[in-house]
Protein backbone atom coordinates (compact mmCIF):
# COMPACT_ATOMS: atom_id res chain seq x y z
CA UNK A 1 0.00 0.00 0.00
CA UNK A 2 1.14 3.54 -0.68
CA UNK A 3 2.97 5.23 2.21
CA UNK A 4 1.50 8.73 1.86
CA UNK A 5 3.15 10.08 5.02
CA UNK A 6 6.60 9.38 3.58
CA UNK A 7 6.05 11.49 0.50
CA UNK A 8 8.53 14.39 0.20
CA UNK A 9 7.37 17.91 1.05
CA UNK A 10 8.67 20.99 -0.76
CA UNK A 11 7.27 23.82 1.39
CA UNK A 12 10.40 23.95 3.56
CA UNK A 13 8.58 24.15 6.92
CA UNK A 14 10.01 22.17 9.82
CA UNK A 15 7.41 21.23 12.45
CA UNK A 16 8.74 21.20 16.04
CA UNK A 17 5.86 19.06 17.36
CA UNK A 18 3.81 16.37 15.61
CA UNK A 19 2.18 13.31 17.10
CA UNK A 20 -0.76 12.48 19.35
CA UNK A 21 -2.40 14.08 22.38
CA UNK A 22 -5.27 13.21 24.69
CA UNK A 23 -4.66 9.45 24.53
CA UNK A 24 -6.28 7.75 27.53
CA UNK A 25 -4.62 4.42 28.18
CA UNK A 26 -4.50 1.79 30.95
CA UNK A 27 -1.03 1.78 32.52
CA UNK A 28 0.65 0.61 35.69
CA UNK A 29 2.91 2.98 37.61
CA UNK A 30 5.80 1.83 39.77
CA UNK A 31 6.13 3.35 43.22
CA UNK A 32 9.50 4.11 44.88
CA UNK A 33 9.30 0.81 46.82
CA UNK A 34 8.91 -1.19 43.60
CA UNK A 35 5.20 -1.96 43.98
CA UNK A 36 2.83 -1.27 41.08
CA UNK A 37 -0.62 0.28 40.90
CA UNK A 38 -2.95 0.23 37.94
CA UNK A 39 -4.47 3.46 36.69
CA UNK A 40 -5.69 5.30 33.61
CA UNK A 41 -3.22 7.79 32.20
CA UNK A 42 -3.63 10.55 29.64
CA UNK A 43 -0.64 10.69 27.31
CA UNK A 44 0.85 12.96 24.67
CA UNK A 45 3.68 11.71 22.45
CA UNK A 46 5.33 14.02 19.92
CA UNK A 47 8.49 14.44 17.85
CA UNK A 48 9.73 17.05 15.43
CA UNK A 49 9.21 16.56 11.69
CA UNK A 50 11.80 17.50 9.10
CA UNK A 51 10.89 20.11 6.49
CA UNK A 52 11.32 17.50 3.75
CA UNK A 53 8.81 15.01 5.23
CA UNK A 54 5.06 15.29 4.63
CA UNK A 55 3.73 13.47 7.67
CA UNK A 56 4.52 11.34 10.70
CA UNK A 57 3.51 7.75 11.50
CA UNK A 58 0.77 7.91 14.14
CA UNK A 59 0.60 4.18 14.87
CA UNK A 60 4.20 4.12 16.11
CA UNK A 61 3.34 6.48 18.98
CA UNK A 62 0.56 4.27 20.34
CA UNK A 63 2.58 1.08 19.80
CA UNK A 64 5.43 2.45 21.90
CA UNK A 65 3.16 3.32 24.82
CA UNK A 66 1.52 -0.09 24.61
CA UNK A 67 4.90 -1.84 24.82
CA UNK A 68 5.92 0.16 27.91
CA UNK A 69 2.55 0.39 29.67
CA UNK A 70 3.57 -1.80 32.64
CA UNK A 71 5.73 -0.48 35.48
CA UNK A 72 6.27 3.09 34.23
CA UNK A 73 8.84 5.14 36.16
CA UNK A 74 10.38 8.59 35.64
CA UNK A 75 13.57 7.01 34.29
CA UNK A 76 11.49 4.67 32.14
CA UNK A 77 9.68 7.60 30.56
CA UNK A 78 13.03 9.06 29.49
CA UNK A 79 13.89 5.68 27.94
CA UNK A 80 10.58 5.73 26.07
CA UNK A 81 11.32 9.21 24.74
CA UNK A 82 14.74 8.05 23.46
CA UNK A 83 13.12 5.12 21.67
CA UNK A 84 10.41 7.34 20.21
CA UNK A 85 12.99 9.69 18.72
CA UNK A 86 14.89 6.74 17.21
CA UNK A 87 11.78 5.07 15.74
CA UNK A 88 10.62 8.25 14.05
CA UNK A 89 14.08 9.32 12.91
CA UNK A 90 13.60 12.65 14.70
CA UNK A 91 15.97 15.04 16.45
CA UNK A 92 13.57 15.75 19.35
CA UNK A 93 10.87 13.82 21.16
CA UNK A 94 8.56 14.50 24.09
CA UNK A 95 6.28 12.25 26.14
CA UNK A 96 3.93 13.49 28.84
CA UNK A 97 1.81 11.25 31.04
CA UNK A 98 -0.81 12.56 33.47
CA UNK A 99 -2.39 10.28 36.06
CA UNK A 100 -3.79 10.23 39.63
CA UNK A 101 -1.30 9.34 42.36
CA UNK A 102 -2.78 7.87 45.55
CA UNK A 103 -1.17 8.01 48.99
CA UNK A 104 -2.58 6.26 52.04
CA UNK A 105 -2.63 8.70 54.95
CA UNK A 106 -3.53 8.05 58.56
CA UNK A 107 -5.56 10.57 60.53
CA UNK A 108 -3.30 12.52 62.93
CA UNK A 109 -4.84 11.34 66.24
CA UNK A 110 -6.91 8.18 65.69
CA UNK A 111 -4.76 6.80 62.91
CA UNK A 112 -7.76 6.01 60.72
CA UNK A 113 -6.44 5.17 57.23
CA UNK A 114 -7.70 6.56 53.94
CA UNK A 115 -6.40 7.37 50.49
CA UNK A 116 -5.86 10.88 49.16
CA UNK A 117 -5.37 11.49 45.45
CA UNK A 118 -2.99 13.93 43.78
CA UNK A 119 -2.63 14.80 40.10
CA UNK A 120 0.82 13.95 38.72
CA UNK A 121 2.34 14.69 35.32
CA UNK A 122 5.66 13.34 34.07
CA UNK A 123 7.16 15.13 31.06
CA UNK A 124 10.25 13.66 29.35
CA UNK A 125 12.02 15.50 26.52
CA UNK A 126 14.97 14.21 24.47
CA UNK A 127 16.88 16.46 22.06
CA UNK A 128 20.07 16.36 20.03
CA UNK A 129 20.73 20.04 20.73
CA UNK A 130 20.40 22.40 23.69
CA UNK A 131 19.60 20.46 26.85
CA UNK A 132 19.78 16.81 25.65
CA UNK A 133 17.47 15.35 28.31
CA UNK A 134 14.91 16.94 30.57
CA UNK A 135 12.49 15.39 33.02
CA UNK A 136 9.74 17.55 34.50
CA UNK A 137 7.46 16.39 37.31
CA UNK A 138 4.29 18.30 38.16
CA UNK A 139 2.16 17.62 41.22
CA UNK A 140 -1.12 19.31 42.12
CA UNK A 141 -1.52 19.12 45.89
CA UNK A 142 -4.68 20.09 47.84
CA UNK A 143 -3.87 22.12 50.94
CA UNK A 144 -5.59 24.02 53.76
CA UNK A 145 -4.74 27.60 54.72
CA UNK A 146 -5.88 29.90 57.50
CA UNK A 147 -5.79 33.67 56.92
CA UNK A 148 -3.27 35.53 59.15
CA UNK A 149 -5.14 38.82 58.71
CA UNK A 150 -8.45 37.28 59.75
CA UNK A 151 -6.84 35.74 62.82
CA UNK A 152 -5.17 39.02 63.79
CA UNK A 153 -8.30 41.20 63.60
CA UNK A 154 -11.01 38.78 64.77
CA UNK A 155 -12.07 38.28 68.36
CA UNK A 156 -13.29 34.77 67.60
CA UNK A 157 -11.84 32.39 65.01
CA UNK A 158 -10.40 33.07 61.57
CA UNK A 159 -11.54 32.16 58.07
CA UNK A 160 -9.86 29.26 56.34
CA UNK A 161 -10.14 27.56 52.99
CA UNK A 162 -8.85 24.81 50.78
CA UNK A 163 -6.39 25.57 48.03
CA UNK A 164 -4.15 23.92 45.45
CA UNK A 165 -0.38 24.08 45.24
CA UNK A 166 0.97 23.26 41.79
CA UNK A 167 4.66 22.40 41.75
CA UNK A 168 6.62 21.74 38.56
CA UNK A 169 10.26 20.77 38.92
CA UNK A 170 13.12 19.82 36.66
CA UNK A 171 15.15 17.21 38.47
CA UNK A 172 16.76 13.82 38.41
CA UNK A 173 14.94 10.60 37.57
CA UNK A 174 15.23 9.61 41.25
CA UNK A 175 12.80 12.38 42.26
CA UNK A 176 9.43 10.81 43.06
CA UNK A 177 6.03 12.52 43.52
CA UNK A 178 5.88 11.53 47.20
CA UNK A 179 8.78 13.86 48.05
CA UNK A 180 7.22 16.78 46.19
CA UNK A 181 3.84 16.20 47.82
CA UNK A 182 5.42 16.27 51.28
CA UNK A 183 7.26 19.47 50.34
CA UNK A 184 4.01 21.11 49.23
CA UNK A 185 1.94 20.02 52.23
CA UNK A 186 4.55 21.25 54.71
CA UNK A 187 4.30 24.76 53.22
CA UNK A 188 0.61 25.18 54.10
CA UNK A 189 -1.34 25.72 57.32
CA UNK A 190 -2.31 22.07 57.42
CA UNK A 191 -2.44 19.04 55.15
CA UNK A 192 -5.68 17.33 54.16
CA UNK A 193 -6.99 13.87 55.02
CA UNK A 194 -9.76 11.71 53.63
CA UNK A 195 -10.87 10.26 56.99
CA UNK A 196 -11.20 12.39 60.14
CA UNK A 197 -12.86 11.40 63.41
CA UNK A 198 -13.74 14.11 65.94
CA UNK A 199 -10.33 14.07 67.71
CA UNK A 200 -8.63 14.35 64.29
CA UNK A 201 -10.86 17.24 63.24
CA UNK A 202 -9.95 19.08 66.44
CA UNK A 203 -6.26 18.48 65.74
CA UNK A 204 -6.27 19.74 62.14
CA UNK A 205 -8.40 22.75 63.06
CA UNK A 206 -5.99 23.76 65.80
CA UNK A 207 -2.94 22.99 63.64
CA UNK A 208 -4.20 25.36 60.94
CA UNK A 209 -5.07 28.03 63.54
CA UNK A 210 -1.54 27.86 64.95
CA UNK A 211 0.00 28.16 61.48
CA UNK A 212 -1.76 30.95 59.54
CA UNK A 213 -0.40 31.62 56.02
CA UNK A 214 -1.24 33.77 53.02
CA UNK A 215 -0.81 32.30 49.54
CA UNK A 216 2.37 34.38 49.40
CA UNK A 217 3.64 32.61 52.53
CA UNK A 218 2.88 29.18 51.09
CA UNK A 219 4.75 29.94 47.87
CA UNK A 220 7.75 31.28 49.80
CA UNK A 221 7.78 28.33 52.21
CA UNK A 222 7.78 25.91 49.29
CA UNK A 223 10.48 27.93 47.51
CA UNK A 224 12.85 27.67 50.47
CA UNK A 225 12.33 23.90 50.57
CA UNK A 226 12.77 23.52 46.80
CA UNK A 227 15.99 25.52 46.83
CA UNK A 228 17.38 23.21 49.49
CA UNK A 229 16.44 19.95 47.72
CA UNK A 230 19.54 18.46 46.02
CA UNK A 231 17.56 16.70 43.26
CA UNK A 232 15.63 19.81 42.13
CA UNK A 233 17.37 21.89 39.44
CA UNK A 234 14.57 24.32 38.58
CA UNK A 235 11.00 24.84 39.71
CA UNK A 236 7.73 26.69 39.27
CA UNK A 237 5.38 26.99 42.26
CA UNK A 238 1.88 28.41 42.18
CA UNK A 239 -0.82 28.47 44.83
CA UNK A 240 -4.50 29.22 44.38
CA UNK A 241 -6.82 29.55 47.37
CA UNK A 242 -10.53 28.94 46.87
CA UNK A 243 -11.52 31.78 49.17
CA UNK A 244 -14.31 31.21 51.67
CA UNK A 245 -15.30 34.88 52.23
CA UNK A 246 -14.48 36.38 48.81
CA UNK A 247 -16.07 35.92 45.41
CA UNK A 248 -12.64 35.42 43.89
CA UNK A 249 -9.56 33.28 44.45
CA UNK A 250 -6.19 34.32 45.86
CA UNK A 251 -3.09 33.49 43.79
CA UNK A 252 0.70 33.63 43.96
CA UNK A 253 3.49 32.18 41.80
CA UNK A 254 7.28 32.02 41.58
CA UNK A 255 9.76 30.23 39.31
CA UNK A 256 13.52 29.84 39.45
CA UNK A 257 16.34 28.12 37.59
CA UNK A 258 14.85 27.81 34.12
CA UNK A 259 17.99 29.26 32.52
CA UNK A 260 19.33 25.72 33.06
CA UNK A 261 16.11 23.90 32.13
CA UNK A 262 13.70 26.20 30.27
CA UNK A 263 9.99 25.65 30.87
CA UNK A 264 7.80 25.24 27.76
Amino acid sequence: MEDTQSQPDHRNVRLPRVGIRGLRYPVSIQRPDGTLFNTSGTAALTTDLAATERGTHMSRFVSLLHEHRHGITPAGLLTMARQLRARLGATESQITLQFPWFIEKKAPITGQPGFLDYQVTWDATISTHGIPERLLTTVIVPIATLCPCSKAISERGAHNQRGELTLTVAGTARLWPDELIRLAESAASCELYSVLKRPDEKAVTETAYDNPVFVEDVVRNATVAARAHPAIHAFRISVENFESIHHHNAYAMVEEGWDRAPLD
